[in-house]
């Protein structure tokens, strides 16, 4: 059930997060750089029309691995990220430019990127301002750019999990959101692949920026 939260109580949401991140960065780091999301990769990359290379945005890039499988398969790849020390490791690890953005306070140029990555990242923004950053992102795609997210699924709660404050969206709510903000669908899958759906706590789906 979506809250209403203050002013206040949203910066907390994001320095709460972000001071977790940051505080364990390293372990983080260690626990999640030999995650396989190829899947979710090859999902985006076949999305996109036109000739490669092409211009990505990974939306939350975390220590950079998937920023820099981007960036060794040819495209140009920046990344952005809210939490100082994962910049500072993305920008080392992968050899990208990496943007130090709060996911709250977004500064981003319009109609530039290809296709924006957001793997295991948009979860972490309040219900109450996620349309407005789902525009956001809408406006940094070119036109026919697509948006992957992937997303711990829930039934629509959210709320703090010990430091880290998150959105569990179910699929019809995920796909009102951003049918709201302007993308038209192009497909959604459950993961990991080959389980059973109560196995399967990710919900993944890949949208494309329409021609007006």
């Amino acid at each position: 059930m979506a809250v209403k939260l203050s002013n206040q109580e949203l910066g907390q949401t994001s320095s709460g997060t972000l001071n977790h991140y940051g505080q364990h960065a390293d372990s983080f780091w260690r626990d999640t750089r030999d995650h396989d999301v190829s899947q979710n990769i090859d999902a985006l990359l076949q999305s996109l029309l036109g000739a490669p290379p092409f211009r990505i945005l990974d939306f939350g890039c975390g220590p950079g691995r998937d920023l820099k499988v981007f960036k060794d398969l040819g495209h140009e790849a920046i990344g952005l990220e809210g939490s100082e020390r994962f910049v500072a490791m993305a920008r080392q690890y992968s050899g990208c430019e990496v943007w130090h953005q709060d996911f709250l306070k977004l500064a981003l140029p319009a109609e530039i990127f290809d296709g924006i990555f957001a793997n295991a990242s948009l979860f972490h923004v309040p219900s109450q301002e996620l349309p407005r950053v789902l525009r956001e992102l809408w406006a940094a795609l070119k036109v026919n750019g697509v948006l992957f997210s992937s997303n711990p699924r829930g039934e629509n709660q959210e709320g703090w999990s010990a430091e880290r404050y998150g959105c569990y969206h179910d699929w019809p709510r995920w796909q009102e959101l951003l049918a709201g903000a302007g993308f038209k669908e192009i497909r959604h899958y459950y993961r990991p692949q080959g389980l059973p759906r109560e196995q399967q706590p990710w919900l993944a789906s890949l949208w494309r920026k329409p021609r007006a």
